[in-house]
């Protein structure tokens, strides 16, 4: 029994050894897809696959990288993986510049042939008419806030530029909202088995983007949805996050960042128990909180966070 067990402790540590390496090469390959070093990219993808091949985004990022590399081979055994492991976004796939250099290629319309059938097959019982109208809810959710990065960068985040973009944006959310609480009180939390992940997902986005007491309201409904598979736990863990904030306490996953008014720094906002945050958001299916930080070209430090807390608790009152 020793034995067993001391094994089994070893093949625990190798896991968490290898989830943790696995983490970092997806994110310097993504860095360096960035900065259009995209044969290294595709490199660091190709090691990082050799200790992990499941998360079909992961796979799909990595053909783009090697697709511009110009490693045609490789790019097509990655995008057909991304396919058989769940990537269905048939869409992104036929207007993604990145997968120009395969367009030419006798496997490019196999492939899409391949995405084709399973869509339809997965979409036989879907409710068309809903999933279109939550496909077209998502797209506006997502179009104005796009380019608000590009923007923001171009002419500052308090110019003209900026404040009508978040009039428009503030605009749509609120048509988008009666839309998306229409169906809700309707429907319930409709499953991606219903409508397909991508319109799916316009549900959270929506109540995401809405007013606290409507985000309350909702958060039961999405509870609920999460227990029964119908929305993602990782979503459900953002919007709880939120709440958090918005009524002063401590988030619980470090989902949120903040602006410090007095030198325009962004920041994690409080948060519970740093030292456990990423056990927290595994249990959520979330990755560690030093690679999420990275997005806001943050480096997590969770001594120097926490001699920081009492001084960012500050901030948010």
């Amino acid at each position: 029994m020793r034995n067993t067990i001391y094994t089994l402790l070893l093949l625990f540590l190798f896991t968490g050894v290898n989830a943790q390496e696995y983490s970092k090469l997806i994110s310097e390959a993504h860095k360096l897809y960035q900065t259009k070093d995209y044969k290294m990219s595709t490199d660091l993808y190709s090691k990082a696959f050799k200790i992990e091949s499941e998360n079909p985004s992961h796979l799909y990022n990595g053909a783009c990288s090697s697709s511009l590399a110009g490693n045609t081979k490789q790019a097509f055994k990655w995008l057909n993986l991304s396919i058989d492991k769940g990537w269905t976004n048939l869409k992104h796939l036929k207007s993604d510049t990145d997968l120009d250099y395969l367009h030419s290629k006798k496997e490019w319309g196999k492939t899409i042939e391949k995405l084709e059938e399973k869509l339809a097959l997965l979409e036989a019982n879907y409710d068309k008419p809903l999933q279109a109208e939550l496909l077209a809810i998502l797209e506006e959710d997502q179009k104005y806030r796009i380019q608000m990065n590009e923007t923001q960068k171009k002419f500052g985040p308090e110019s003209k530029e900026m404040n009508d973009l978040w009039k428009i944006t503030i605009q749509k959310d609120s048509i988008n909202l009666l839309k998306v609480k229409k169906i809700l009180d309707e429907k319930g939390w409709v499953g991606k088995d219903k409508v397909g992940a991508q319109a799916n997902s316009a549900l959270f986005l929506v109540i995401q983007h809405s007013d606290l007491e409507t985000q309350k309201k909702y958060l039961p409904m999405m509870k609920e949805a999460v227990t029964k598979g119908n929305a993602s736990s990782g979503s459900l863990a953002l919007l709880i996050d939120r709440i958090e904030i918005r009524e002063g306490r401590k988030q619980i996953y470090g989902s949120q960042i903040g602006t410090n008014p007095h030198n325009k720094a962004l920041y994690v906002l409080p948060l519970i128990d740093p030292d456990n945050v990423d056990k927290r958001r595994k249990e959520v299916a979330l990755g560690p909180i030093s690679d999420y930080v990275k997005n806001w070209n943050l480096v997590w430090d969770v001594e120097k966070y926490k001699n920081e807390l009492p001084e960012l608790e500050k901030l948010n009152k």
